[in-house]
């Protein structure tokens, strides 16, 4: 069995990756020419160089694989950025979609929980919930586009399932991506934290839940794959508690986040680049992002280990590699 992987640069992908090799598997990777490779450096995999948003590299890509994870993504929380996430998230979800299709490989695409309804502490949302906008940025806006594609797709033969990951963290988060979180919370050390909340789960047992999901799951099907419902307070805390530095002590009052939302957008405008703090990542920090995974549990088997644990690991990872001290 051969597979391919979109997006192996990221913290998701190089996992994936990972998993497959640790398997016995051929593993091909997508990667752009211009993209930074220390998280696939050394690995046994075949290298076919490309870019998802060109049709005829995908399907050079795809030839001869029996599988693809598309994990392939623009991730960036904010109002700016729109055709380039079109670009990726949507047309490259389609040309990847074709050219499994046309080589008859089964396909596993990585969306997000924020393409999902909203959930809350009491009653988190899954695969059924009533689907609603979070908040109209380009990434929720073409993650659902994306998801749409694939479905588009199904209908016409390709076989495919969608897995929702929430925010994950763990090991060789090399760029870093959610990492970057911890990076700077545990750097600044801030008094106050968002009032929303996340499914933290590992980015390990996402990869696990994948191969599951093409062993066990059905075509058509999506699959929520996230963790423990926590509020940012309490992650920002175990974050502390990981390196050894202080907490947060107040949740986020609507001032600070008025003022955050004002400053950030005013400091994009004046720089011409939009802040990583920005009205829509001030928006999207307040939502409580509550999911159940019960699903993926008892059709795949996907495990969750404790978030205390996940945490512990990133941050472990991110020492050893020389991130923080």
């Amino acid at each position: 069995m051969k597979t391919l992987v979109t997006g192996s640069t990221g913290l998701l992908g190089n996992n994936v990756v990972r998993r497959w090799i640790e398997q016995g598997d051929a593993v091909r990777v997508l990667v752009r020419a211009s993209s930074d490779a220390r998280a696939i450096d050394g690995l046994p995999v075949e290298v076919a160089q490309g870019d998802v948003r060109n049709e005829d590299d995908v399907m050079r890509a795809m030839r001869g694989v029996d599988r693809v994870v598309h994990c392939a993504a623009h991730v960036r929380i904010g109002r700016s950025e729109g055709a380039l996430a079109r670009a990726i998230n949507v047309t490259g979800t389609q040309n990847v979609c074709r050219a499994a299709r046309a080589e008859g490989a089964r396909m596993v695409h990585v969306s997000s929980v924020d393409a999902l309804g909203l959930g809350k502490r009491g009653e988190p949302a899954d695969e059924d919930t009533p689907r609603i906008v979070k908040w109209p940025c380009p990434y929720v806006l073409t993650k659902r586009e994306g998801e749409e594609v694939v479905r588009s797709e199904i209908e016409r033969g390709l076989w495919a399932v969608i897995v929702n990951p929430g925010f994950m963290m763990g090991p060789w988060d090399w760029k870093p991506s959610s990492g970057r979180m911890m990076i700077q919370v545990t750097r600044f050390q801030p008094l106050v934290a968002p009032v929303g909340g996340a499914s933290l789960c590992d980015v390990r047992d996402v990869a696990t839940g994948i191969g599951a999901a093409f062993e066990r799951g059905e075509s058509g099907r999506s699959y929520v794959m996230a963790g423990e419902n926590l509020s940012f307070r309490a992650i920002w805390t175990l974050f502390a508690r990981a390196a050894r530095s202080r907490a947060p002590r107040f949740p986020m009052g609507p001032l600070i986040r008025i003022g955050a939302s004002v400053f950030g957008d005013l400091w994009s405008l004046a720089s011409g680049r939009e802040s990583e703090i920005n009205s829509a990542a001030v928006r999207m920090a307040a939502l409580k992002s509550f999911y159940r995974s019960d699903r993926a549990v008892r059709e795949l088997g996907y495990p969750m280990r404790p978030a205390e644990q996940t945490v512990g690991d990133a941050w472990s990872w991110f020492r050893s590699h020389g991130y923080v001290r």
